[in-house]
């Protein structure tokens, strides 16, 4: 039972066309993922680890060095925690109103109606793992220029959502409309920050407090869920109720009313409700925890 709550790193699908950039020239080689729910994919056919429900979304980005997820904005809340890398984020239409660089263990959390991208720009490939807010994250609003170059390679966003591959010999549907390209009206009302503003976005690896999403918390804004982190060297007490974990680095094992299950660096598990009490076993290892607000 519990071994299908967890999805190890080794064993992640990844989707390599979940979005309507996944063509655009530096942006081709991306893979992305769905752990837990279907996250804002555009691929009808992307593989869902995790269905069951949480009230928030797991994904992932893995990039190699030079690598570009195009600009775009969410609406919901959408957090990444680098897993290794090391990552540049864009903020602006163009990417150039503010940048920020994050490293292994670091944390950014990027408010919705604001534009984002952000590019491998480390020398190796790099992982992010991502939380997005509501078990419906909606759907994600582009910049102006990603439709267009998107026309360019064959891709055509519709208005519910999916895409469709000219390429590949997809048609166009009679009854469903192409996504119209969002209007500088639209880009008008979205957020811009300073460079300044930026950084107050992140949480370092070093910073002291264990909860980093939360009331109090260096990142303390409404997200929908909280987000801590735990460093697991002997045992500590878990989390309660249901929540998710992702392991940073080390490994650790998790104690619970249903036995034991050792977890690898890169591993996410969702912990079910009625796991009880449960202990944690580790060697400075560092364990991200996910729940609810």
């Amino acid at each position: 039972m519990l071994l299908t709550r967890v999805v190890r790193y080794a064993d992640l699908a990844p989707c390599y066309n979940a979005f309507i950039d996944c063509r655009t020239p530096g942006s081709e080689a991306k893979e992305n993922f769905t752990i837990i729910g279907p996250g804002v994919s555009e691929n009808r056919a992307q593989h869902v680890h995790i269905t069951e429900p949480h009230g928030f979304n797991i994904g992932g980005a893995r990039q190699p060095p030079g690598c570009v997820n195009s600009q775009h904005s969410h609406n919901t809340a959408e957090v990444f925690v680098v897993y290794d890398g090391i990552w540049r984020f864009d903020l602006g239409e163009h990417g150039d109103d503010a940048q920020v660089v994050l490293h292994p263990g670091d944390t950014i959390s990027l408010p919705t109606g604001m534009f984002r991208g952000f590019t491998n720009v480390g020398e190796d490939t790099g992982f992010l793992w991502a939380v997005l807010g509501d078990d419906n994250p909606g759907r994600v609003l582009w910049a102006p220029t990603v439709f267009e170059m998107a026309k360019e390679h064959g891709l055509v966003l519709l208005e519910n959502g999916s895409l469709i591959d000219i390429q590949a010999g997809e048609t166009l549907p009679a009854d469903i409309a192409p996504m119209p390209t969002t209007s500088a009206e639209q880009v008008a009302a979205l957020t811009k920050l300073k460079p300044a503003q930026a950084e107050r976005l992140v949480a370092r690896a070093d910073a002291t407090s264990a909860t980093l999403i939360g009331p109090g918390a260096p990142l303390d804004w409404a997200h929908g869920f909280t987000l801590d982190r735990l460093v697991v060297n002997g045992r500590i007490g878990g989390k309660e109720g249901r929540h998710v974990l992702f392991i940073q680095d080390g490994s650790i094992t998790i104690e619970g009313d249903y036995g034991s299950l050792h977890l690898g660096a890169g591993d996410t598990m969702s912990v079910p409700a009625d796991f009880g009490a449960n202990d944690l076993l580790g060697e400075n290892a560092t364990v991200f925890a996910v729940r609810l607000a």
